[in-house]
């Protein structure tokens, strides 16, 4: 039975639209990256065709011969890269990840340690709209209110206090080093497990430009389509003992077949990774994120923390201008042709939904070959569009300036 024969412009049309989008705009979602030519080849490979539940060597259908030989390389690929005794590149997601590692070593109502949400941790650390938080005892941990950073020994006297089963670390939007050691060591003094979600700076500690959890965490589990450069996915990195509750969670226990035209992609980031020139990339990622956060600092803005550490940092708009909302700069930069998102500060006076903060990475726009001279003008570009919100013609001209400046750096 063919195929059709005539072109989906309806669909094709609209992917054209983002990749124009993506090419004359700038990508500040610190969440966001681009991947290279050879992880679209694979994700959009005839892998897609394959069904494959089980794992390599224990599959529950034919034909897998060569798919085990994807998702092998896979995992052999993850393990090099991160140092760790095994890897299950199966999770569709960072949450089904987190989700997995949770149904391997814990039982409902469990006590579980994370970071607070509204502070910067994730959803899947123990929001109540969560599953995380429906179905586990999370308590919550967060910053300081003078220096808007982890206490370490405040985590040290709430474990105490709680005996968790469990201490989650991790976070996606702290702009600080998050240290793997003295979390290893709170959960060793009150006999808990330590997870490690690297979902963010996966890329980072793949690069030496973060300390590296694997060494200190019985779990880690990262996303592979934020500073780590690849497909959308997740993988989970863990010590020898819990490989066969982590494997066993993650099929049957969550998903069905896994999809192995992204695992296949995951394999070409991971190689892609472990090549030499990624530490200059994730090196480049910081210095970049240090000099945005310092301009814009020179531009009124508040850094949350005083600045950041890694590649993404937190803006209160408050000191700005008092009524701009964060919603509202999103929507108004997104006019100037930036992309970037509203996000709460630690004890935000406005909603979730509102926000007096922005999140802004710098993943993308090093991937594109920018650098320092090119932040200090992005800076200048955020202010002005914000000041001049108001004024159409303001909003164009900082457009043009951006398609211009991102013409110079193209992608795609």
């Amino acid at each position: 039975m063919p195929w059709p024969t005539d072109r989906d412009s309806e669909l094709f049309d609209l992917i054209a639209a983002e990749t124009e989008r993506q090419n004359t705009s700038l990508q500040l979602i610190a969440s966001e990256n681009f991947t290279s030519p050879a992880v679209l080849e694979a994700s959009g490979s005839v892998l897609t065709n394959k069904y494959a539940e089980g794992y390599p060597g224990k599959r529950y259908y034919g034909g897998n011969q060569v798919v085990d030989e994807v998702e092998d390389l896979a995992r052999d690929r993850a393990t090099a890269l991160f140092g760790a005794d095994h890897a299950n590149v199966q999770p569709h997601s960072g949450a089904n990840a987190n989700m997995g590692v949770y149904l391997a070593l814990l039982e409902p109502g469990d006590t579980v340690l994370g970071m607070r949400l509204d502070q910067g941790g994730h959803l899947t650390h123990g929001s109540p709209v969560n599953a995380s938080g429906r179905f586990y005892n999370f308590v919550a941990y967060g910053v300081t209110p003078s220096d808007e950073r982890l206490d370490y020994d405040a985590i040290r006297d709430l474990a105490v206090a709680e005996r968790p089963k469990l201490i989650v670390a991790g976070a996606t939007a702290y702009p600080r080093i998050i240290d793997p050691e003295p979390l290893r060591a709170i959960a060793d003094e009150v006999g808990a497990l330590l997870m490690f979600d690297a979902a963010h700076i996966a890329g980072l500690i793949a690069g030496g430009a973060h300390p590296s959890p694997v060494p200190y965490a019985d779990v880690v589990t990262f996303t592979t389509h934020k500073t780590l450069r690849g497909p959308r996915g997740g993988t989970i990195l863990c010590r020898a003992e819990h490989a066969a509750a982590i494997d066993k969670a993650m099929f049957p226990g969550l998903q069905g077949g896994p999809l192995e035209h992204v695992i296949a992609a995951k394999a070409v980031a991971f190689r892609e990774a472990a090549d030499p020139s990624f530490a200059a990339y994730a090196e480049q990622i910081v210095a970049n994120a240090q000099t945005l956060a310092g301009a814009l600092g020179a531009e009124g803005f508040r850094l949350v923390s005083g600045g950041t550490d890694n590649h993404l940092m937190l803006v209160d708009l408050q000191p700005f201008d008092a009524e701009l909302t964060g919603k509202v700069a999103q929507d108004v930069l997104d006019r100037a042709g930036i992309t970037l998102n509203k996000n709460t500060i630690p004890d935000d006076p406005r909603s979730p939904f509102v926000t007096s903060g922005l999140r802004i990475g710098t993943p993308a726009v090093t991937t594109q070959g920018m650098g320092e001279a090119e932040m200090a003008a992005i800076a200048t570009l955020i202010a002005r569009a914000l000041r001049g919100r108001e004024d159409e013609a303001e909003l164009g001209a900082v457009r043009d300036e951006v398609a211009t400046l991102c013409s110079k750096f193209p992608v795609y």
